[in-house]
């Protein structure tokens, strides 16, 4: 079954008073890329979110918003920097001394002094926050899976369409291909006999070269080959892995054999089969372009 690369999913979660919001955008990409925007404090679980998205998908550019929001609980610690007290007690010390001042330092002055005394912030989340963030990120996931089935559904069905009408003109192909090999051989044996005088005909030379003329314009082989690249699209069109790949490269044999097959009619129906080959398998072709 086809997969589109277009999809989207949100999970929320709450702890506590922490809320969890993963958001999953998938847009069309020819291999799959990976980004995320997380807060720095879980830009350690990256790596496991990545696996999780590779677990789910093979093709798409998949983008993840991860939000963190809530009181939180603010851890507060006092630091002070010991080497930096002891280098001002000394220098105060030897100010006392040189001026010979009287008296103790006030703790204010201490507490004044910049980067002496410090008090530093931990915002700290509850047990199994990070549990909660992987969690949601799967269950994100999974919606944008479910979306990328309903829109690779509806995009298979048109293709399947699209293959019938290409089967039409195939078989239209077919059954106009003899009318117009022996319109082309009747043509060739008059313009030759126009040019040439009868008694002088040798009439195997000129068989022998009204086949040859004939081979260059006969697309029986285009035909035949037309109908297996149907039959292998529609069977791949079935399968239940990523088949964008699979089914953009037959498109591509699919329209080479309709090129040549306008490149050899001299017929204006069969031209006109052609160019309706063509019209439909370009249509086909930006659809796979959102087909995992």
């Amino acid at each position: 079954m086809a997969m589109s690369m277009t999809g989207y999913g949100t999970s929320i979660y709450h702890l506590a008073n922490t809320v969890v919001t993963v958001e999953i955008r998938s847009v069309n990409h020819r291999y799959l890329d990976f980004t995320a925007k997380i807060p720095s404090s879980f830009l350690f679980l990256e790596d496991k979110i990545k696996k999780i998205i590779q677990s789910y998908f093979e093709r798409g550019r998949i983008e993840v918003y991860i939000r963190i929001e809530g009181e939180g609980f603010v851890k507060k610690t006092v630091k002070t920097d010991w080497e930096l007290m002891d280098q001002y007690m000394d220098q105060l010390g030897e100010a006392t001394r040189r001026y010979h001042l009287i008296g103790d330092i006030p703790a204010e002055v201490l507490a004044a002094v910049p980067d002496l005394i410090t008090i530093q912030e931990a915002e700290e989340y509850p047990d199994g926050l990070n549990e909660a963030i992987l969690a949601c990120t799967n269950e994100a996931c999974e919606q944008v899976r479910v979306m990328r089935q309903a829109e690779g559904a509806f995009l298979s069905n048109d293709l399947k369409e699209r293959l019938t009408t290409i089967y039409t003109i195939v078989s239209s192909l077919q059954t106009d291909r003899r009318r117009v090999m022996e319109e082309y051989r009747e043509r060739i044996q008059k313009r030759i006999r126009e040019h040439l005088d009868d008694t002088r005909i040798d009439e195997a030379n000129i068989h022998q070269e009204i086949v040859l003329l004939t081979e260059k314009g006969d697309i029986t082989e285009e035909i035949v080959r037309l109908l297996g690249h149907v039959a292998h699209f529609k069977e791949t069109l079935n399968t239940a892995e990523p088949i964008g790949r699979t089914l953009d490269f037959i498109t591509q044999e699919m329209h080479r054999e309709a090129n040549t097959i306008g490149s050899k009619s001299t017929d204006t129906k069969i031209s006109e089969y052609s160019i309706s080959l063509k019209r439909e398998i370009e249509k086909m072709k930006e659809q796979l372009q959102n087909i995992e």
